[in-house]
């Protein structure tokens, strides 16, 4: 065998896959055949079987779906009923149309108008998202990207505290407040947001400023930036999924809030919507419910459409922050 042999019988398995050479054709022409490609299977859900799979499958969708709507429809429905029918009709379809609820609870309630309250709640909602935004996110940074004594272990305290139960540390926070003098107003429940006290977020932001390349902030140190000038012209540009999470969150929670609420503020021209709601219901506990379910559906719409309005992206925010990092 000669080296031009050996190179061949070498090589030989590593050769492309020809096709099959047939008989010449008269003329001295090589017919070539190629072996039909192996038959495709049907997909899954093609046959019957997976047919009835995904079937069953909506099913129980559909039917998750409905459990869950059920008590925002009969909420709806509800709001157009009166009272008595309330009580004494559970079906969603009211017998009497009454949408003189929606008059009563836009004129609201003790004198305090609904938008009186709307303004109020507002207001401490957008104090708090502001707070979180800018205070969780330094502090995430600090814990992602700087170096001090004692980092792993205030980091490891801050997730502890998501572990406290609220009822845990509203007493203690009701004292300092109360020699502050600040009950009675909104401060207690717009300042603790800029001390960055919800470590949900800071964790969450944490998770996503380590994800970004740490080039970032050497390329912005060589440029003679201090960590503040990285952390506000580098980093927190790119933190806007983490960060609308935040702002969505932020928003809902505190505008749902009531339990804090009813401790700090006094004063019934402070009264937020959850308190107004509240306030449908007198001391011996029969409330008129038609108006009350009225101003609760009113409550809903802001928080509704500002999820609609950022909910795509509040999912782009939440699989970044849980798939990097």
């Amino acid at each position: 065998m000669g080296p031009a042999d050996r190179d061949r019988a070498g090589h030989g398995d590593r050769l492309p896959h020809l096709p099959h050479v047939g008989p010449l054709r008269p003329g001295g022409r090589l017919v070539t055949t190629t072996a039909p490609p192996p038959p495709v299977p049907a997909p899954v859900a093609d046959s019957p079987a997976g047919r009835l799979r995904a079937a069953l499958w909506h099913l129980v969708c559909v039917a998750i779906g409905l459990v869950l709507l059920y008590p925002v429809l009969w909420l709806l429905t509800a709001s157009v009923k009166s009272g008595t029918e309330i009580i004494s009709n559970l079906s969603p379809v009211p017998e009497v149309f009454t949408p003189g609820n929606y008059t009563h609870a836009i004129d609201g309630v003790s004198g305090i108008s609904l938008w009186r309250m709307f303004g109020n709640s507002l207001l401490i909602s957008a104090g708090t998202v502001v707070g979180n935004v800018v205070s969780c996110s330094l502090a995430a940074y600090a814990f992602a990207r700087l170096r001090f004594r004692g980092r792993g272990l205030y980091f490891a305290l801050m997730i502890g505290t998501l572990m406290l139960p609220l009822h845990v540390v509203l007493i203690p926070q009701y004292v300092i407040f109360q020699k502050l003098g600040m009950v009675g107003t909104y401060l207690p429940l717009i300042l603790p947001k800029f001390l960055a006290t919800e470590a949900f977020f800071v964790f969450l932001i944490v998770q996503f400023i380590r994800s970004l390349p740490r080039e970032l902030d050497e390329a912005a140190i060589i440029d003679g930036c201090g960590p503040y000038r990285t952390f506000w012209h580098v980093v927190m540009p790119l933190l806007k999924p983490a960060l609308v999470t935040t702002t969505i969150f932020s928003f809902i929670w505190s505008w749902n809030d009531f339990l804090p609420q009813l401790m700090y503020l006094a004063d019934p021209d402070t009264y937020t919507l959850q308190l107004g709601l509240r306030m449908f219901v007198d001391q011996s506990g029969s409330a008129a419910f038609g108006p009350m379910f009225a101003m609760s559906v009113l409550t809903l719409v802001p928080v509704v459409l500002f999820f609609l309005a950022f909910q795509r992206l509040l999912v782009e925010g939440v699989q970044t922050s849980g798939l990097k990092g």
